[in-house]
This record gives C-alpha cells, sequence and structure tokens, in this order.
C-alpha cells in the first residue's frame, strides 16, 4: 500500500473473464489488499471464440466487482485490451500483474509467462494469489459447459452471471 511519498500500487489482473466466477471475484479480494488500484483487464482474445462478447463480459466483471462487499470503497476499473500485456500495464502505470494459481497445474504455465513478462519488462513484477479451496477447481470453461448443459452453476459465479449464461443458452 502506499505512504505518504510512494505513488499508489497499480495492480493489472489481466484475463478473458468469460464470465467472471467466484474464482476470479476471490483473487480480486486477496490482491485488492495488498495493491491500492486494480484494472481488470478484460483480454479481447476473438482467437479463444468468448461466448460473451468484450462489452458484456466488461458488464458483468463491472456489475459484480460493484456489489463486491468485500471490496467497496477500493479503487478498481474494468477495461477491455487488444496489446501486449507488458505494453497495457505500462500504459496503466501498473507496477505488478495479478493472476490466481488454483491448482499445481497452472504454475508451469504461469511460471513461464512471468518469465516472459520479466524478460520484456522487468520493472514490472508479477504477483501470483492462491484462490481458496472451494474456489480452486472452477473455470469459466467448466462454468460455460455446464450451464450450457442446463446444468446449476450458482456455486461457481454470481447470480449476475448466472442470469447472463441462462439468456445465452436459453434454460
Amino acid at each position: 500500500m502506499t505512504t505518504k511519498n510512494t505513488p499508489p500500487l497499480i495492480g493489472v489482473y489481466p484475463g478473458t473473464f468469460d464470465p467472471i466466477t467466484l474464482g476470479h471475484l476471490d483473487i480480486v479480494e486477496r490482491a485488492m489488499k495488498v495493491i491500492d488500484h486494480l484494472v481488470l483487464a478484460v483480454a479481447e482474445n476473438p482467437g479463444k471464440g468468448p461466448l460473451f462478447s468484450v462489452e458484456e463480459r466488461i458488464a458483468l466483471a463491472q456489475t459484480d466487482l460493484a456489489n463486491n462487499k468485500k471490496i467497496a470503497g477500493k479503487s478498481f476499473e474494468v477495461v477491455s485490451f487488444n496489446e501486449l500485456l507488458m505494453d497495457f500495464v505500462v500504459k496503466k502505470n501498473g507496477r505488478v500483474i495479478v493472476r490466481g494459481l488454483r491448482a499445481v497445474s497452472d504454475f508451469e504455465y504461469e511460471f513461464q509467462m512471468a518469465g516472459m513478462n520479466s524478460f520484456l519488462n522487468d520493472e514490472i513484477e508479477t504477483v501470483f494469489f492462491m484462490a481458496q479451496s472451494k474456489h480452486q477447481l472452477i473455470s469459466s470453461r467448466f462454468v460455460k459447459e455446464i450451464a450450457r448443459l442446463g446444468g446449476n452453476v450458482r456455486h461457481f459465479a454470481t447470480p449476475n452471471v448466472v442470469s447472463a449464461l441462462k439468456k445465452k443458452f436459453k434454460n
């Protein structure tokens, strides 16, 4: 956190967030305990074939963050990006990249990504937050698949997202 003589610590949490889940929100809550301002950076990433448009993903995330009592009064923004992450972080005056780890299987990919990002800009640190055990199995991909097949995803996403998924799949 900032002191009188230091600039605010800005963290960028990048992801597709298609859709945002309780696991993502858990990482946001943890990150906001140690940073002053969070930029939730929604990757446009059309190559992944997202279910929700970038505008829909931003709206879902903004609503979920605004309604989250654990981060009430904290400074955040939700924006899209479609450029090299390190360039985006610099534009946002970020000093850290926020990443979540669910299981050991995430570590290798995240370790490689952090190494590449450090090579591109060694002034920006990657900070990892462990998801709570109850959120470690949640992924957007699984949430979408369960919802597509008519399953109940209320244990994995907010009512806001559950409603949006129902509309997408007409369940």
